[in-house]
């Protein structure tokens, strides 16, 4: 509890997740928060986006928006390679789009400021 954090949006404040459910480590190239889960204020659409560009090339994934304000808020990888297979059906959420609150302390912090224990899909 000492690390725990909530996860809000950028855009309007309304709770995403929280670090309990942080699940991998923040791939290379990638500024990203890894969940198992999140709350029923993500949403996504059935249609699959493929990355041209950068470290999403070639992957296929479902973006995930704030239900409230709609900001792109992250993905869900569908089809990957190999480096970033291991995040397919994971909650990937963008730090950039993310506002940290620390509940030790009771802070808000960027997300892109924080550095959460490290954690394995392997656990």
């Amino acid at each position: 509890p000492e690390e725990c954090a909530v996860f809000h949006c950028r855009g309007c404040w309304t709770v995403l997740g929280d670090s309990l459910q942080l699940c991998a480590q923040e791939p290379p190239g990638l500024s990203l928060l890894v969940c198992f889960k999140v709350t029923s204020d993500v949403t996504w659409e059935d249609s699959l986006f493929v990355g041209l560009e950068g470290a999403l090339l070639g992957c296929a994934y479902y973006l995930l928006s704030c239900q409230s304000c709609g900001l792109a808020v992250g993905f869900i990888p569908y089809s990957a390679g190999s480096d970033l297979a291991h995040l397919r059906g994971c909650f990937c959420l963008f730090k950039d789009s993310i506002i940290c609150y620390l509940l030790k302390n009771q802070t808000i912090i960027e997300a892109s400021k924080v550095d959460f224990p490290a954690v394995t899909l392997k656990k």
